[in-house]
């Protein structure tokens, strides 16, 4: 049976991009990621109301992400994976942020959600692809008879690790770890490496 490594991408393969957005405008109330808030909509309605506080539009955002490059080491960890499994990218990020930092990754597969944006750049919204899509995704891997060994970072990935076959944290917060010890804790790509490869040997040892 194939298996599908599934992988969040802010915080695992690139750095978190409301991150450095919000070290470039000095707000700091624009750091917060899902590694602080769990609710996905309660942190995009605080984000939104922000940026339309400060008068800052989707090419702001977009030319701080022109100048971010993948976390050091991720390129040549997701050459790996695909050398040994299909990957996925299950992401919460929108493809008019990803799109440079997935050139840079080779172009993996990417599902994730998209912006609403005004004629004069303004982010008026957005829409989710679906509710709860990391997990949705692995459920329906797993109905197209794939297996998935999944990793992430933050609290709106738990569900994902939960809901496939192996699922690794990938330098998460301490209140992550605190509340998901059920979940093996990579610091490091070689780490990952070694994590995928003993979850993926005993999948196949369970046949």
């Amino acid at each position: 049976m194939t298996t599908i490594a599934c992988l969040d991408l802010e915080g695992v393969l690139v750095p978190e991009i409301w991150i450095a957005f919000a070290e470039r405008t000095g707000i700091p109330e624009l750091r917060l990621t899902t590694r602080d808030i769990s609710d996905y909509d309660e942190l995009m309605t605080h984000r939104l109301r922000i940026l339309e506080e400060h008068g800052l539009r989707l090419p702001d955002i977009q030319e701080v992400i022109a100048g971010l490059e993948p976390l050091p080491g991720a390129a040549s960890f997701i050459a790996w994976l695909r050398e040994r499994f299909q990957v996925v990218i299950l992401s919460d990020t929108f493809y008019q942020f990803a799109e440079p930092l997935m050139v840079q990754l080779g172009r993996p597969t990417l599902f994730c959600h998209r912006l609403e944006v005004a004629s004069d750049g303004r982010i008026t919204d957005y829409k989710l692809r679906m509710a709860d899509q990391k997990r949705q995704a692995i459920r329906a891997f797993h109905q197209l008879n794939f297996r998935c060994i999944a990793s992430g970072d933050s609290y709106n990935d738990t569900n994902m690790l939960s809901q496939a076959d192996a699922g690794i944290l990938f330098c998460p917060p301490d209140n992550v770890v605190a509340e998901f010890p059920q979940f093996p804790v990579a610091t490091d790509y070689d780490q990952m490496r070694e994590l995928f490869t003993e979850a993926a040997e005993r999948l196949v040892a369970r046949g």
